[in-house]
């Protein structure tokens, strides 16, 4: 059993529902700046070791795993601080917000022998393991193309203070997941071009950033890609649609996974049509109140990580592949400003890598 202490007590709620559940791993101590948080969740798992002070994790020598759930920009700060100290880090997406930070956060990986696992947790709810399974195992035959997208009404985001300001964008706080998708099955994108814009209801609302936007990627090998997202407006009763889904291609079937809906559907490469979902599992997912904080994928990719380090595996989302898709995520940026299409190599160059 791996010991671990959880840094951000936000997000880190699901973490410690996951750490707290699991058979894999022994939660050690929270941190998080804010006293009072600190305090509710004591409160509300009956779990009293917290601190606020990060050092106290960084300097416990039985934690082996600090899991790290702090604003984007302190990412990058945090990691380095865990490596150095000699533990395995789990950070949530995305990764880090400045492609500055990147070669030292790869070098010191490797010179530490510390794993750094990307936190992009949509891969790991059942549908979408599923989903990758039969790819693997051929029953759609070669991949052809795949669509993702992520729609969701987030108007409640509005009360947010923090996602008015300026450095607030649906593109890296939402699309990031289906761009997950499109890396796990295309990792090589070449170029991608796309549009975005301010809705009317995100204007009104105060968003200084687009909450629309609709992107198509290239890769190295000709394929291509698809990925949208909309955040500030109704959806499709679930039974209709999903708000995130993964839409596989394929030249002898199709797939499509579908998220928070715990549904999934496949036309195999022998014509038959499988409808499957997961009801039984919701109590494992969703934990809180509603569908928020997913904290049964947290368990599955915190479990995942601590068998790969067991195993002497490398756990994916990586280091390489965390910041692989922050350079996609920033093009993708880069393409709503310009409006013209841009090369991932070209910007990953700027940084020397």
């Amino acid at each position: 059993m791996l010991r671990i202490g959880i840094l951000g007590l936000g997000e880190g709620r699901s973490t410690m529902s996951a750490a707290l559940a699991s058979s894999k791993l022994e939660l050690v101590k929270i941190c998080d700046l804010r006293l009072e948080l600190c305090q509710q969740r004591a409160k509300e798992f009956d779990f009293h070791a917290y601190t606020t002070n990060f050092q106290e994790l960084l300097d416990d020598a039985s934690i082996d795993i600090i899991a790290i759930y702090t604003p984007d920009k302190w990412h990058a700060t945090h990691v380095k601080q865990a490596l150095l100290h000699g533990k395995h880090v789990v950070c949530t997406k995305p990764f880090i917000d400045n492609l500055a930070d990147a070669k030292e956060l790869i070098e010191l990986s490797e010179k530490t022998g510390k794993k750094v696992f990307v936190g992009q947790s949509s891969r790991f709810f059942e549908p979408m393991k599923k989903q990758r399974a039969d790819y693997e195992n051929g029953l759609i035959g070669d991949l052809i193309t795949i669509e993702g997208y992520y729609h969701a009404d987030h108007r409640w985001f509005l009360e947010k203070g923090w996602s008015l300001e300026s450095a607030f964008k649906w593109l890296y706080g939402g699309l990031s997941h289906p761009v997950d998708f499109i890396r796990w099955y295309l990792p090589n994108i070449e170029e991608v071009m796309g549009y975005g814009m301010l809705s009317a209801n995100g204007l009104k609302g105060g968003l200084k950033n687009p909450d629309t936007m609709h992107f198509i990627f290239k890769a190295t090998d000709g394929r291509i890609a698809r990925v949208s997202g909309c955040y500030t407006g109704p959806v499709q009763p679930v039974v209709r649609d999903s708000e995130m889904s993964c839409i596989l291609r394929g030249t002898e079937g199709c797939s499509q996974a579908d998220y928070m809906d715990l549904r999934y559907a496949v036309t195999t490469n022998t014509g038959e049509e499988i409808v499957q979902t997961w009801e039984h599992k919701l109590k494992h997912y969703f934990r809180f109140e509603g569908k928020s904080h997913h904290a049964g994928e947290y368990q599955n990719y915190l479990e995942y990580f601590v068998d790969c380090l067991e195993s002497g595996q490398t756990a994916y989302p990586d280091v390489r592949e965390g910041i692989g898709t922050v350079a996609l995520l920033q093009a993708m940026d880069r393409s709503l400003s310009t409006g013209q299409p841009v090369k991932v190599a070209d910007l990953l160059a700027e940084f020397d890598m």
